[in-house]
């Protein structure tokens, strides 16, 4: 689409700067009026959805969409991956604008996004916790105001207290992928009995997996004998 092969950080921002979503709005990818949220509905027809073949654990791709090798020789702590986007452009430049430039509404556009593809309701939804320290520099954390509209509408309890993280770790973005499970191991614990419970899982990015996964196995030693992992986009590229 040209409107998004032209699009650049600043235009992006600049068209975020506002405090709701109104029911009309300039669409924040090419600027004509969107009745469809933040963006308008030709260029929601343009964006990566994640619909290819892909591992049902993990969301890696795969040709036929059965399970991944990497799932099958390591399999990870939690049982399933819910994707709406690939992480790509611009998603990627939205969930960063979220992220980095505060950009919240947002949050709850991939929010409904995800609603739209819930087809299992949980007993419980987490988010991915954020250390203290980094809470307090960004001023919020991006899972849960993606997790929180979806707890509302599905009905189900949200906890922001019953993980944490025990280690201010360096973020994943800066090491190699081959330093990632070692930067977070044993990086969370929880406090909750979530004994027989399904948990719904929720972050921005998946990317190699490794803080999920190790989210997941402090949710499992506390008894949860389903993790599902809902996330609004899954890096496809580069994955081992």
């Amino acid at each position: 689409m040209h409107a998004l092969s032209i699009l650049n950080t600043l235009k992006l921002n600049s068209r975020l700067k506002f405090d709701q979503i109104l029911p009309a709005q300039p669409c924040v990818l090419c600027g004509t009026m969107s009745h469809a949220g933040l963006w308008c509905t030709a260029c929601d027809y343009e964006m990566p959805y994640f619909d290819a073949p892909h591992c049902p654990v993990c969301a890696r791709n795969t040709p036929d969409g059965s399970l991944c090798g990497h799932c099958l020789t390591h399999p990870p702590a939690f049982h399933h991956t819910l994707a709406v986007f690939s992480y790509q452009f611009p998603i990627d430049q939205l969930i960063q604008s979220l992220k980095y430039h505060s950009q919240l509404p947002l949050a709850p556009m991939l929010a409904k996004k995800l609603l739209d593809r819930i087809d299992e309701i949980p007993d419980l939804v987490i988010p991915m916790p954020l250390h203290p320290v980094k809470l307090k520099d960004r001023g919020f954390n991006q899972a849960s105001l993606i997790a929180t509209p979806i707890a509302r509408k599905l009905g189900v309890p949200l906890n922001e207290t019953a993980c944490h993280r025990l280690r201010n770790t360096p973020s994943q973005t800066s090491l190699p992928w081959c330093e990632r499970e070692r930067n977070v191991r044993d990086a969370f614990d929880c406090t909750l009995d979530l004994s027989g419970k399904h948990i719904a899982l929720v972050d921005d990015v998946l990317t190699s997996g490794a803080s999920m996964n190790e989210l997941a196995r402090a949710v499992q030693k506390w008894g949860a004998n389903k993790i599902s992992v809902w996330v609004a986009a899954r890096a496809t590229s580069n994955l081992r």
